[in-house]
């Protein structure tokens, strides 16, 4: 088999698996989309406000 049907016949393998994938619908991709941006945006809140106070620790009683 040369180098050509085996890439040939890999591409096909992959278009039948692609066939038996479950896609999810667009308001499923939609709404977890949504989902990891909001946890996205609290951790970088959370850590951000974190970073924010320790600074002020520092610059108050390491740094005097």
């Amino acid at each position: 088999m040369t180098i050509t049907q085996k890439i040939n016949l890999f591409f096909k393998e992959v278009w039948v698996e692609m066939k038996r994938v479950s896609w999810l619908s667009k308001k499923d991709i939609w709404r977890y989309t949504l989902i990891v941006l909001g946890v996205t945006i609290a951790a970088a809140a959370f850590l951000g406000g974190l970073d924010y106070i320790f600074t002020e620790i520092i610059k108050r009683f390491v740094l005097k």
